[in-house]
This record gives structure tokens, sequence and C-alpha cells, in this order.
């Protein structure tokens, strides 16, 4: 499918990327037309010197410093320079018909004409769209009036949150896309509209569109809203520019009245005058995009409604009612419309936009009639890859997340013996950013088009936790060895199922656990050889990041301790080479909600030599504390490592050695992993390993929720 995409900072085109597969609770939609949402896409598109704006912005710079901290400054500037040509997707509001659904969408059928939004859905021929941002479209109103429902929302929140009353006097600072819709629906809701511009045309277009008052540019703002108010002000100011300054804000202080109400919906800056907002008490209001459900994936992603007496005005709800006074001729858009342009043409689109001079509002993008019975999608694109060397393993990777960026795939790139030949992902335009910077032979968004490659050996699986099990044993059917990253599953089930498969394909199964190949952890491990009895050992992570809305932090997924703490669980068996037998743990309180308890806990292991370990995971501490620090102790010994920079040892004689930035072990692993498939040498990680830390981790819940220990038992699989 052809997509619009913004590459690098600037320039936009529409390039050829795989068309979307429908997954659960969503639906396809074949677009009529689609709106530019000026104001929130070309904020994203910079004009000028990106140098200079991080010039600007300082704190870009502290950005790419943590992450230099964390990363290295080799992978920083491999990424910061990636940065420049990657792909980004433009656009959130169209209309078109659904051709296609998943079996949980019940109230929705094949043909059916709907408006659909959401951020990520873009610009393209087939659109991917959760079944609470999809809305019918009501038999009167054409699809050029209906890819308005998106941004219409957007505007009847903002008034929904100013809590407009009959007689109310309301000033709409910001007379573009958003602001003409929000002075139609005030007007609605029984409000005396004011609109404000520096644009004439503007001005008068919101005044031939029912606005009872209006204020260009050249006059003195705060002097007219007194005249008009007689002296009193405006009850409610709805702040609806795109401004870098904070000028807006300042004059929406200015105008309102005594005890008055503002509320932002554009993106401005918002240095508002302490003293004068004291002294009125001023009321101040966000309003978040379409309404209660926006950045909630349970309700965008998951499906999951509101109950309507609870919450009545949701994101779709608030689609539905937009729709509807489209349909009774209430509210129009049909003026707002200046420039329409084929899906093709997007980059003169953008263009137009940009221009001072064009008079450009509503632009719309059109597309090919979207009931043509002919739609075959196409989730594979190749790419014109030159291939040399036909004695290369080949691999392919499923989930184009941050850590297969960051890690796999430039190591793939660097280890010999080894090139990438597919990327697959469910965003066909990150599928096709990596697939270029990368060197792949075609990316794909359908992982079957994948496992049925016969040139591929390898199947490298970074996808999310939940999927990591079922990925693996596709693979491994399909014959293809796997590199599955941790956790290798999430139930007892699923280890059964991988060991078994393993068995059965006679391919080989490695799990990510890279501290293994670490140089601080090797070197740990070498002087832990020389121990003459048993062994205690500390693990104390700190991971301040896994929390809020982080899809890892969801218990039902696995959370944190399915998803990260069984790296310790197969470190400590590592470090000693022992079998853990018994585990006793406690975590926060389960019904604590923010942050997860469960994801806040203490273990105590017992391990067949006699050893014990404890481990301490955590989601509650500083995000200036360290990560992660692994201390052991043996007769005679201590050795700590602390977040892959640091290692000291206390031999009677303290030793310490400091790295500037850590490494990790993933290159090595990457590099151990293809030699020995090249070899024919048993991997250093087995799916046995992957099984044990899995069940160490549910036998931790579990005693956690029991409270009393938990034997490890491995010989169930």
């Amino acid at each position: 499918m052809l997509q619009v995409l913004r590459k690098g900072f600037k320039d936009i085109l529409v390039d050829e990327v795989p068309d979307p597969v429908v997954a659960p609770h969503h639906v396809l939609i074949r677009p009529a037309c689609s709106l530019i949402s000026s104001g929130t896409e070309t904020a994203s598109i910079h004009q000028e010197s990106v140098f200079k704006e991080v010039a600007e912005q300082p704190s870009h710079l502290r950005k790419v410093w943590n992450v230099m901290k964390v990363a290295g400054p080799a992978a920083t500037f491999s990424e910061v320079r990636a940065k420049f040509t990657e792909y980004a997707v433009l656009g959130y509001s169209g209309a078109g018909i659904v051709v296609e659904r998943h079996p949980s969408v019940k109230d929705l059928t094949i043909g059916d004409r709907v408006a659909y939004g959401g951020e990520g859905t873009g610009h393209a021929e087939t659109i991917l769209a959760g079944r609470n941002l999809v809305a019918r479209i009501p038999a009167p109103v054409a699809f050029e009036q209906a890819c308005f429902a998106t941004l219409g929302s957007i505007a009847l929140n903002a008034v929904r949150t100013a809590k407009i009353e009959l007689g109310d006097t309301v000033a709409v600072i910001g007379l573009g896309l958003v602001g003409q819709l929000v002075a139609q629906l005030v007007k609605l809701a029984g409000g005396v509209v004011i609109g404000i511009d520096l644009k004439p045309d503007r001005a008068a277009l919101a005044q031939a569109l029912g606005a009872d008052h209006v204020i260009g540019g050249g006059v003195s703002v705060p002097d007219a809203i007194s005249g008009l108010t007689e002296g009193r002000g405006a009850d409610c100011v709805i702040i609806a520019a795109a401004a870098k300054s904070s000028a807006p804000s300042r004059l929406a202080v200015e105008i309102a009245r005594d005890r008055g109400r503002i509320v932002v919906v554009g993106a401005v800056g918002m240095d508002f005058p302490w003293n004068d907002m004291y002294l009125k008490e001023i009321q101040l209001f966000m309003s978040r995009a379409y309404g209660p459900g926006s950045y909630d994936p349970t309700y965008e992603k998951q499906g999951v409604d509101y109950p309507i007496g609870y919450v009545r005005w949701t994101e779709n709800r608030n689609m539905e009612e937009f729709l509807r006074l489209l349909a009774q001729d209430r509210i129009h858009v049909d003026g707002l419309v200046t420039h329409s342009f084929p899906v093709t043409d997007a980059p003169k689109a953008y263009e137009t936009i940009l221009q001072p001079g064009s008079g450009s509002l509503a632009v719309l993008l059109r597309y090919e009639d979207p009931e043509d019975a002919s739609f075959e999608p196409r989730r594979k694109v190749t790419l014109p890859i030159a291939r040399v060397n036909k004695s290369e393993l080949r691999a392919g990777l499923i989930g184009a997340g941050n850590l297969a960026r960051w890690a796999h795939l430039p190591n793939l790139q660097k280890t010999p013996g080894v090139r990438l030949e597919a990327v697959c992902s469910s965003s066909g335009a990150r599928g096709k950013s990596y697939a270029r910077r990368f060197g792949a032979a075609y990316c794909c968004s359908d992982e079957r088009e994948l496992l049925r490659d016969p040139e591929i050996d390898m199947v490298v699986i970074a996808s999310r936790n939940q999927h990591h099990a079922s990925q693996a044993l596709r693979a491994l059917e399909s014959g293809k060895h796997v590199f599955v990253e941790k956790p290798v599953a999430i139930t007892e089930e699923e280890c059964h199922l991988l060991e078994q498969a393993v068995d059965r394909s006679g391919r080989q199964l490695t799990v990510g656990f890279n501290r293994r190949f670490a140089p601080f952890y090797l070197e740990q491990k070498r002087c832990l050889a020389s121990r003459v009895g048993p062994a205690v050992l500390q693990c104390r992570i700190n991971s301040p990041g896994i929390s809020g809305s982080y899809w890892m932090a969801d218990p039902e997924i696995g959370g944190a301790i399915l998803g990260e703490a069984c790296h310790f669980v197969d470190l400590m068996y590592w470090l000693l080479d022992s079998e853990p037998v018994e585990v006793s743990a406690y975590s926060l309180p389960v019904e604590v909600k923010e942050p997860v308890g469960e994801n806040n806990l203490v273990a105590s292991f017992r391990f067949a030599d006699g050893s014990i370990g404890n481990l301490t995971y955590c989601t509650v501490g500083s995000r200036t504390s360290a990560g992660e620090r692994v201390e052991v102790f043996a007769a005679g010994m201590a050795v700590m490592t602390e977040d892959f920079k640091r290692i000291r040892h206390d031999r009677g004689i303290r030793a310490q050695r400091n790295r500037w930035f850590p490494e990790k072990g993933y290159a090595a692993q990457m590099h151990a992993w293809v030699t020995a498939l090249r070899t024919g040498k048993p991997a250093d990680v087995t799916v046995r390993d992957g099984a044990r830390a899995t069940i160490g981790c549910l036998r931790m819940l579990e005693s956690a929720r029991l409270r009393r220990p938990c034997k490890i038992d491995l010989s169930i699989l």
C-alpha cells in the first residue's frame, strides 16, 4: 500500500509499505479521503535546521547525554544519525469502508461506511483502527465531511471541558481548523462566540459560519473584548492556537473576566503571568485529545469501553455525536476545505500548508474508490538490496521495537557469517524503515511471509512478551532456528510446548540472556569458579521505568517479574552452576495498582549446592539510583558488579575497575549464537534455561500470593 511518511525531520514522501494485518478489537479500512491536521502534523516538520532547534532546546542535549550513559557513544551516535532518514507516520483522521474485521469486533460489518481516528493510523491506502476509534457514518454525510470526525471530537471535547452555559461569552483564540470547529460548537452549546485571529480571512470565515463577533489583526484585542462585554471580560477563553510563544496564553488571562475559565486545546507556550492569574482567580483546564479514552491502551487498543453511566462522552461517543451534528446540518465543514490532492501528491499538500501565502485551512487527501472489489492486501514489500555471499546464514526479525533497533539489528549487521533477510513489523512504516537501514531484502507485516520463506535460516523474535512463545513455536515448526528475547514464555504450558518443539524439530532455540556474555559478569563467574563451598548472592534491581501505562508493567502479561526479573533467576543459576530448588517471596500488596504491587518483590532462593540467593526487584525507586547491583559472597571472597560498568573484588585486597560506558553482552551473545549455528555446536543458552527462568518467576509470584515457600521443579517439563 501507499503511505504518506515523513523521512527524517522535514521530507514528506509517499512510499510503498506492507498493508497491516487486522488485530484483536480492530478493523481494516480502505479510506476514501483523509484530513491533514495542519497544526499537529506540521509541528513535527522542521523547516529550519534541526541543529538550531536543538540549540534552542537544551533538554534535547540532556536526553542524548542520558541515552549515551546507558547505550554508549557509538550506539547513540548511530541512532541520532538514523533520525535523519527514518520514517514517521503522519495523520490520524479519515473516512472510508470497512474491508476486514477481527472476530472480536461484533458490531461492524464489511462494507460499513466509517470515520476513523487514532495516533499512528496515518494517511495510507489501508488503515488499521481500533474499534473504539471508529464510528459509523450516517447516510446523509459524505466521506469528505466525515473525515473531520476526529478533529471534530477534539473540538467537542474542548467545549465539554469548558462547561459552556447558555449566554456565556466565549473567546476563541486561534481560528485554524480546530478553532473554527470550536466556534461552531460553542454556538450550538448556547454561548456567545468571539473569534480571534491575526488573519482577517479566517476571522471572516468564522463570522460567516456563525460567530457572533470576530476580531482580526491590527485591533487591540483587550479593548475589543472589553467593549463587547461591557467591561466584564470573557466568561471563558478557549486557546486553539498553535504557537511556541506564550503570547496566546498571556492574552487569554488578560481578556478573561474575574474568576473566568481558560481551556487550552492548542499546542502553545504556557507561561501564564502568576500575579494576574492569582488576582483574577482564573480556572485553567487542559483538553486532552478526543475525550475520555485518549492515550488509554485498554480503551484504544483492547476495545474496553467505559460504562456510559460513569463516562457519558468518550472518544468514540464524541466522534458519533459530531457525525450526528453533520448529518443534521447543524455544523458545517465544507467551507473549511481549501485544497484537495490525490494521496500520491501528498508532498504538494504539505508544501501548500507550509506556504504562508497559500491560504490553506482544511486540506484533504483523496484515495482510489474504497469499494473497489479488487482490493488485495500486499503484506510483503521487497527492497533493491544487492546480495553477494550465498553461504551466509539468513536471519528474519519479528518485532521491530527499541531492543531490536538498538541491539539485535546492529549486532546482526556486525556479526560475520549472517545477514538480515527480512523485517516483520505490525507497523509497515517502521518495518520499511528498519529494512532500509539494516539492509534487509524485504519487509512484511504478516509473520507467515517470513516463516514460509525457505531462504531464512534463523528468526530473531523481539516482539512483546506475551507473543514470544507462540511465535517461537511457529518458527520452530517452520524449520527455523530461533533467537527469542526473554522471557521465552509466560506460562508453564508454553515452556513444555517449546521444549517439545525443539526436540521434535531438531532446531536450536536460544534466549536473550545477555548478562551471561557481559564482560564483568563473566569475570564475576570466573572468580566464583574457585569457591570451595556454598555462596550467598544478593541481586538488587531498580527499574522505575516499568510503571504506569507502560505495557511491561501489566501483570496480565507477566509484568516486570516475568518480563525482566527472569534475567536474574537465570543469572544466579549461571553464576552458581546450581539448580534453584525453592523460593520464598513477598511483594507489595497486590491491591496496590500504581505502582503495581506484584512488580515489587523480594525473593529468597535455595539452590541444590546449598547456596542461597536474594533477589530484590522494585519499580518504585529513584531514576537516579543504580539500576542493578549483584553481589556474591563465598569463603574468603566477595565480588560485586554494578550496571555493567563497575566490578569490585575483595579477596584480602580490594580491587576495583570501572568502564565509562556499559557493555551488556548483546553483541557477544549474537556472535556466539551465529557461531554455534554455523559449526553445529549447542547454544550456550538453551530452551531449558529459558524455561527455568520462567518457572522460577512463576514460583516467586505464587509464593508471594500464598505467603509460603514454593518448590521449583523442572521435572514437570
